[in-house]
């Protein structure tokens, strides 16, 4: 068993399955990167409809440049969420569609979304507290 103090300064018990090394933290900093990034939940979105050009992606998710689209892409298939699978055809043909393990987040990141939802309103009030208390010193 290991401790934690937690933010009001008490100590809770920890099961050594929750315990993470730096190491796994650090893992798991970077796949949260990859899964929370704006443009990785877009593409996500788009290709939970199907198969798609990336083309037809640039336009469904609009407002991401050609080269921000190809980076995302190439990321999301080396992570193992998307597929990209070129057809020898002229003009060549290329599809991209979510693997398995990316059709797996698709419900975490739409209770994300919906959570977000619920709550935009007391974040938005939030913020404006805030704001208007640090502007006020």
């Amino acid at each position: 068993m290991a401790t934690n103090e937690t933010t009001n300064g008490e100590t809770e018990l920890l099961h050594d399955d929750e315990v993470h090394p730096a190491a796994d933290c650090r893992a798991m900093g970077q796949v949260l990167d990859r899964i929370g990034d704006k443009w990785t939940i877009m593409v996500v979105g788009a290709l939970s409809h199907g198969p798609m050009r990336f083309n037809a992606l640039m336009r469904r998710i609009g407002g991401v440049s050609h080269r921000m689209l190809t980076l995302t892409l190439r990321r999301l298939e080396r992570d193992g969420l998307v597929k990209r699978t070129a057809f020898p055809t002229i003009p060549p043909r290329v599809d991209y569609e979510l693997t398995p393990l990316a059709h797996s987040l698709i419900g975490p990141l739409a209770a994300l979304a919906q959570w977000g939802e619920d709550h935009r309103v007391e974040i938005e009030q939030a913020r404006a507290e805030f704001d208007q208390r640090t502007t006020e010193k």
